[in-house]
């Protein structure tokens, strides 16, 4: 009786990991897709003709609208439980946009499709998540959800790197765009495989005593905060790539490449900071944050080589960030309020990601050393709310 048991255990434990690489390839394509156009989307409104404000606007309007989004979808995934149709309806929206920048003829065109490909993801994710909560109970949560992001991460370098190789070969932004249409209908096609393979993934789930609590637990909300403060510090690329265009920096051609380093490095430290998440829980979130204050000062402030050194911390930083806050908000809520868990989760970290890139983008055109101390300092400040948390999971 107890081999019969362990065998199926272990075939359980190994469905569940064919579940999150499935998932992972998915993740792969559609990074390649979405993240091969971020890398460019900075200096493409820019040629286009639009600021440093509106670039810093878009940036953060299109995260704000996609993080608001996940609230209503994650309320909506819990109370119809239909987390493939809203995953697939999710991608189609967030990946068809992107081929489209192609025809864009002016940066408030752009800017509009670069805000629909953000509100696509958004639709997806919660419900994305939550199925790969259910799978990642079995091996780990760091490690499941660390696994997913490297796969994901494989994909962010290679479509940096095809835009890349479209700019050398003198080619335009826009024929760059149009070369992420192929990647972007094989996620589709691998995600309606999944669907057919996997069509109840809650079945993945580790039985769980239930939570102490009818809401969401004091820890929860803290650790939300925290993280509000990190998203409002943490600049995004296309801000940064905007500084190494307009700075002449970075030539166009590089910036991609600087983009694809950056995410190499994010997968890497995904699968780490997600191991170490496993073994000793939130009190890594510190080190994250440290982490996280140390980029902007050489990506805005340095040299050639002391901004490739910040993009490297960057990548760093995003890739425990993905790994790690994911799994949090797994660990500490109920399997059956999950999505909403999700969905408050990132609407929050969606509005202060957006607060800090508009306010980063504003302050770009008074003194780039404004920008940095508002950077370097928020993120710092959320390193007493992370040591509340820790002293209340001890008592």
């Amino acid at each position: 009786m107890y081999n019969n048991f362990e065998r199926y255990k272990s075939f359980f434990k190994g469905d569940a990991m064919k579940f999150i690489i499935l998932l992972g390839i998915v993740s792969l394509f559609a990074d390649m897709t979405y993240e091969g156009s971020r890398s460019i989307t900075g200096p493409y409104l820019a040629i286009l003709g639009a600021s440093a404000v509106t670039v810093g606007f878009v940036a953060g309007f299109g995260e704000l609208s996609g993080y608001v989004l996940r609230f209503f979808s994650g309320k909506l995934a819990d109370r119809t439980r239909s987390y493939w149709s809203i995953t697939i309806g999710g991608y189609l929206i967030n990946l068809m946009a992107v081929p489209l920048l192609a025809l864009a003829g002016s940066w408030e065109v752009a800017a509009v499709l670069i805000i629909i490909e953000r509100m696509g993801k958004g639709l997806r994710v919660p419900s994305r998540d939550v199925m790969l909560s259910h799978a990642s109970s079995q091996v780990g949560h760091g490690w499941g959800f660390g696994l997913h992001e490297a796969l994901d991460q494989i994909g962010a370098i290679l479509g940096p790197l095809i835009v890349a190789a479209v700019l050398f070969y003198h080619g335009s932004y826009q024929i760059g765009f149009a070369f992420l249409l192929l990647p972007a209908l094989l996620a589709i096609v691998v995600l309606v495989i999944s669907r057919f393979l996997y069509p109840h993934p809650h079945d993945l789930e580790v039985a769980t005593p239930p939570l102490d609590t009818k809401g969401l637990k004091r820890i929860y909300w803290l650790y939300v905060f925290a993280s509000a403060l990190i998203a409002a510090g943490f600049a995004d690329f296309a801000l940064i790539a905007y500084h190494f265009q307009k700075t002449a920096l970075i030539s166009a051609g590089f910036i991609p490449i600087f983009y694809a380093v950056a995410m190499g490095v994010d997968g890497i430290a995904a699968l780490v900071f997600g191991r170490l998440f496993d073994k000793v829980g939130l009190s890594i979130m510190i080190v994250v944050a440290l982490l996280s204050a140390l980029f902007a000062p050489m990506v805005f402030l340095g040299g050639f080589y002391l901004a490739f050194l910040g993009m490297i911390i960057w990548g760093i930083s995003m890739g425990a960030q993905e790994s790690i806050m994911r799994s949090s908000v797994a660990v500490m809520s109920e399997v059956k309020k999950r999505g909403s868990a999700y969905g408050i989760f990132n609407t929050v970290f969606g509005v202060s990601w957006f607060i800090g890139s508009l306010i980063m983008g504003i302050l770009y055109t008074f003194s780039i050393t404004y920008l940095v101390v508002f950077s370097v300092l928020i993120q710092l400040i959320s390193i007493p709310f992370f040591i509340t948390m820790l002293k209340i999971r001890t008592k």
